[in-house]
């Protein structure tokens, strides 16, 4: 399928596919508000098919990469869904300690694209562990419409739950040096920014445009903030000041950045709205407050 840009589609089609991809509006919804836009030949079915992530585009880091060890492991969650699985990505030389990064998914759980990005968090010299938030509903079904189908059919406050125990697990391994990080994307960028919250000794979150914490819960933090949104983002990007302004008076450490003409999702390599460039940044800037705050 030839890859196709954000820039190739009307904004209000775009915007209607963050409605979709958000639950906000079913597929039959979608299928019918797209129809408009379904020109020369286009389908609306087929509309959504080019705007859906092709994962065959995901892969940055190959899973046999010989700087790293992959393998999936179960983490016990009692106060959750009882365990959640995930994948840990450790640097291949066996003898030193390094970071931990918490890698959170969209959505949609543990899909192909989040494996990838563990990937290259644990090729940057990190411990990085992606739990699956879907595992009590049989985990990522390998279908990121199923997924999300599944992901509203789990018990938010549990899977949260879920989430501090893979922290608190993956800060404890014994290759990790006690410190640590999240980066999440979509929904795992509101969990970065609830894990701030919930983890004292949380050492920085990188929240992808996500949701932003309750400006009262903001004093709780006291991990470094690093926050990523897309200026075609505006609901996310609205909310923007009122969580910088409480980070300021709560003198959180934080950069913040708006990225030109980025979507929602715009870090993500399986979908049109991937920006290149903004991606790249986003992320050399993430490793390096990673660095600066986790290796110092």
């Amino acid at each position: 399928m030839e890859r196709k840009q954000a820039s190739d589609f009307p904004q209000e089609l775009l915007d209607l596919f963050d409605l979709y991809v958000h639950g906000d509006v079913n597929r039959r919804t979608f299928l019918d508000r797209a129809g408009k836009f379904a020109v020369g030949g286009l389908t609306a079915a087929g509309i959504l098919e080019v705007l859906k992530p092709n994962y065959a585009w995901a892969q940055q880091i190959p899973k046999d990469d010989a700087r790293i060890r992959t393998e999936y492991a179960t983490v016990p969650s009692p106060q959750g869904n009882g365990s959640i699985k995930g994948y840990l990505v450790r640097p291949a030389n066996t003898t030193g300690k390094y970071p931990a990064v918490l890698v959170v998914h969209e959505n949609r759980g543990l899909n192909p694209y989040i494996e990838d990005v563990a990937r290259r968090v644990g090729t940057s010299n990190f411990v990085a562990f992606a739990p699956d938030g879907l595992t009590s509903v049989g985990g990522y079904p390998g279908d990121d419409e199923k997924g999300g189908q599944l992901f509203g059919k789990v018990d938010r406050a549990k899977m949260g739950e879920d989430f501090v125990a893979a922290a608190n697990w993956l800060k404890a391994r014994p290759e990790s040096t006690g410190r640590l990080g999240v980066v999440g994307f979509c929904f795992g960028g509101g969990v970065a920014n609830n894990l701030a919250v919930r983890l004292p000794d949380l050492g920085a979150a990188v929240p992808f445009y996500g949701a932003a914490p309750a400006a009262a819960d903001v004093s709780k933090i006291k991990a470094a903030v690093l926050v990523h949104h897309g200026e075609m983002d505006t609901r996310l990007v609205a909310a923007w000041p009122e969580y910088e302004a409480a980070l300021k008076a709560n003198k959180v450490t934080y950069e913040g950045y708006v990225y030109p003409k980025g979507q929602h999702g715009f870090h993500n390599d399986t979908t049109p709205r991937y920006d290149e460039a903004a991606a790249k940044l986003a992320w050399q800037r993430t490793i390096d407050w990673f660095n600066k705050h986790l290796k110092a």
